[in-house]
């Protein structure tokens, strides 16, 4: 059963639209990557889904009850967030904050899910450390584990390893890898095409053409040939 199906969506601002007629869908399992040129909608298509923006034209369905505040976001890091005066546990918590609702405290249930989350990152022994003392790596696994205590069944990854050296890139996707295999649905945005072809099930590709499908379908199609050539080639080394 898809948890989240795309017909006919228009993205967009102020009536403009960037990307029109999408279609795709998300079923249990999938590792879903979209990729395409800059500026083309990735990132508004990330804020669409999560219902920070709304779709020129479309609709997005959520199935299996799914919900808007049970998606975990993982956004793009600006320079001003990577300079955050809190502690790794006051950030981490905070994923908590869709649970907690209207409650102005966070219950045992919520703190423990903290926990278990900084663990899954291997970040515990970073709780009372300063956010903005640490490095590009260990911030990202703190954002990590705070967009998990909101992900119940969805996680949403813009550029996740933006930024980062060569080692912490490959820790950063085998962490992304295992949360995949322990059931959470993943839709990343990456501009690491070798990652994308590596890792996905799935692949959307948005540009001045489009394309939703397998990653072998993609690596044989039009889009998927040309884009990898702009991208200098890749080798398949799935």
């Amino acid at each position: 059963m898809a948890l989240i199906t795309v017909r006919d969506l228009s993205l967009g601002y102020e009536g403009r639209a960037i990307t029109e007629k999408l279609n795709f869908t998300v079923n249990a399992g999938d590792y879903f990557c979209v990729v395409g040129e800059n500026g083309s909608g990735k990132s508004t298509l990330m804020k669409t889904l999560l219902g920070l923006r709304e779709p020129l034209a479309g609709e997005i369905i959520f199935g299996d009850g799914l919900k808007k505040n049970e998606i975990g976001y993982l956004p793009q890091q600006t320079v001003v967030q990577k300079d955050f005066p809190a502690s790794v546990w006051e950030i981490v918590l905070s994923g908590c904050q869709a649970r907690a609702g209207l409650r102005p405290f966070y219950n045992k249930e919520e703190k423990a899910l903290a926990r278990e989350n900084m663990e899954r990152m291997g970040i515990t022994d970073l709780e009372k450390r300063c956010y903005r003392e640490l490095s590009g790596g260990q911030q990202q696994r703190v954002l990590l584990a705070r967009a998990l205590c909101s992900a119940r069944k969805i996680l949403l990854l813009d550029e996740p390893v933006s930024g980062l050296d060569p080692k912490v890139t490959a820790e950063m996707y085998s962490l992304i890898r295992q949360i995949n295999k322990e059931g959470i649905i993943l839709i990343m945005i990456s501009h690491d095409l070798s990652a994308a072809v590596r890792y996905a099930d799935h692949i959307l590709h948005i540009g001045t053409t489009l394309f939703f499908g397998t990653k072998e379908d993609y690596l044989k199609s039009e889009e998927g040939k040309i884009f990898l050539l702009q991208q200098g080639g890749i080798e398949n080394d799935r």
